[in-house]
């Protein structure tokens, strides 16, 4: 539908900036770009920001976040940053001087709110400003590519007066992201020319990857929209993983789907310049793949042994909640990996054993109803997101207009941009949705993560502690936030896709969970072609390329891993009941 993707056909600017949701090949399509252009005798630096990433992989090297020249490609030089190490350096020098002088609750609630994405974002910003702005660096390469882009949201708070100020040790209206900038009054002229040269269409190019799916498209579309608004209007979008070859059920139903999706694109990316990549059959790692990305849908299978004994169907993890009588559960995972779907077969499953079931999900509702109603024996209720955030918003605004500046404010109203603001905006209603419902079981398609739950309750404590109560927490969220720490009673699965980012992914939303005291024993592996029988040569390859991490899962599962094949029909009703097995 789309011309294919060639490095030729693109205006190649100085800055080259990658960016996408987890999982649609953002790091192979910037290290393919990087190596094909030294590969030209371009002078090339590669740089991942991403907390997730696997380049060290890709390139079979140690790397750092100073630069390594890669060995097999002369003109190519690699760096690696761990925005989480950057973050929690960062967050540490921001604290430092409070301890022993603010009490301990103060300072553990200073600590979750440094704690979130919009830090690690931050932090990672704070390293990659100095290449972008680095004159020495813009000398020395024609092109330094970053893998992964700033949101948005980043980029409008490093523009803000306020979120220069320290603003956490004075903040009292309970919003979820404060204080990332105190402590860098020094690097202020530094990110603003950073901000400056990703505005400037001359020398920053913004790529946007997405994959032929509905939920990475709209994605694309948000993160094109934010960024366009504050100025980096210079976009293309690359859609990767396109199936051209389909000779099998399997096949054409895919392809037939991803037709459809391609001919609906949202309407805020039709404007753009659009290209496509065929769906590879093998991982990109190594040289070799990484060289072939762009030109060579040549067969390469991985040949690794799965146990499957490991894993096992989504029955028998319904038969585990229905016999632990867990009475809150819910499905968390990253979007676009079958949270919804997965939720109303559990909660339809558990009808049918006997118990009485809410689903409640933040899918807009029309979704839901398609794939579930409340004829299957269940009750129902929808969220709205966006009503939820404009409530939470008011009120915190409300407050805060009492006792601050318009700069104060202005800081305050992007603050409440962010996503940590959503999931405590949403939190609160579901905690009303479970309060209500003790007496039967509630099963919560899309929840909170562990950072969210913590910052909830250090700010509850911190409330306590001082008396100053801007942003209240609400009576159902401090009755929820014990019970939610009940494994007896709540359990949380995790849904996952048989690919890399979003394996490593989920790990982090595991850890996130462990540290808020949240149970967590099963892992669901959903859309797996391994679980199929196609005879597709493509999707035999990837479904060869799935095992390593299938065992990589079972193995952090500890055996409590479900595999859910993968199906093109959108199930729903009596069907939901074909992912049981």
């Amino acid at each position: 539908m789309y011309k294919n993707f060639h490095i030729n056909d693109i205006n190649l600017t100085k800055y080259l900036f990658f960016t996408g949701k987890g999982g649609v090949g953002k790091t192979s399509t910037a290290c393919a770009m990087a190596v094909a252009l030294a590969d030209n005798g371009k002078k090339i630096m590669l740089v991942s920001t991403d907390p997730a990433s696997n380049l060290q992989d890709v390139f079979d090297t140690e790397l750092n976040n100073k630069g390594v020249k890669i060995e097999d490609v002369p003109n190519l030089t690699v760096a690696n940053f761990e925005p989480e190490a950057a973050a929690s350096e960062y967050k540490e020098s921001v604290i430092a001087p409070y301890r022993g002088k603010l009490p301990d609750v103060v300072i553990q609630n200073m600590e979750e709110q440094l704690s979130g994405s919009c830090t690690v974002e931050i932090a990672a910003f704070n390293e990659f400003s100095g290449f972008i702005t680095d004159k020495k660096a813009a000398e020395e390469y024609d092109h330094i590519i970053f893998d992964t882009a700033p949101t948005g949201h980043t980029l409008r708070m490093l523009q803000l007066p306020s979120a220069w100020t320290n603003f956490i040790s004075e903040s009292t209206h309970g919003a979820s992201c404060l204080g990332q900038l105190s402590g860098l009054e020094d690097k202020k002229d530094i990110y603003k020319n950073a901000v400056e040269n990703l505005a400037d269409g001359e020398k920053t190019t913004l790529i946007l990857i997405s994959r032929p799916d509905t939920s990475a498209l709209i994605e694309a579309e948000r993160a094109s929209v934010e960024l366009q608004e504050i100025g980096v209007e210079n976009q293309l979008l690359v859609v990767n993983g396109v199936l051209q070859s389909h000779d099998d059920d399997l096949s054409n139903e895919i392809y037939n789907k991803q037709q459809g999706t391609l001919r609906n694109i949202p309407e805020g990316l039709k404007s753009l310049e659009i290209f496509e990549i065929p769906l590879r059959p093998y991982n990109i790692a190594g040289i070799e793949n990484v060289r072939s990305f762009f030109s060579s849908g040549d067969i390469k299978y991985i040949d690794e042994n799965i146990d499957i004994k490991k894993t096992v169907s989504l029955g028998k993890v319904v038969d585990d909640l229905y016999n632990s009588d867990k009475k809150v559960i819910f499905t968390m995972g990253k979007g676009g990996v079958g949270k919804t779907t997965i939720a109303a077969t559990v909660a339809m499953e558990l009808a049918k054993k006997g118990k009485r079931v809410h689903l409640t999900t933040t899918d807009p509702a029309a979704h839901l109803s398609f794939v579930i109603d409340e004829s299957f024996g269940i009750t129902i209720s929808n969220i709205d997101e966006k009503k939820e955030l404009e409530r939470y918003q008011e009120e915190v605004l409300r407050k805060a207009r009492e006792t601050m500046s318009d700069d104060d404010i202005a800081y305050i109203e992007e603050d409440l941009r962010s996503p940590c603001t959503q999931e405590i905006a949403v939190f609160r209603a579901f905690a009303e949705i479970v309060e209500r419902s003790n007496d039967e079981v509630v099963v919560i398609d899309t929840a909170p993560t562990g950072h969210t739950l913590l910052l909830l309750e250090s700010t509850q404590s911190y409330n306590k502690e001082i008396a100053r109560t801007q942003g209240d927490t609400p009576e159902s969220v401090k009755n929820l936030l014990p019970k939610l720490k009940d494994d007896k009673l709540t359990e949380v699965l995790i849904i996952t896709l048989p690919e890399a980012t979003p394996y490593y992914e989920a790990k982090r939303l595991q850890e996130d969970l462990e540290r808020a005291g949240i149970f967590s024993k099963w892992w669901i592996i959903n859309s797996s072609f391994y679980a199929t029988s196609t005879t597709n040569e493509i999707l035999k390859a990837k479904a060869a390329n799935e095992v390593q991490w299938i065992n990589k899962i079972s193995e952090v599962a500890e055996g409590k891993a479900a595999l859910i094949k993968w199906t093109a029909e959108d199930l729903k009703g009596e069907n939901l009941s074909e992912l049981l097995n």
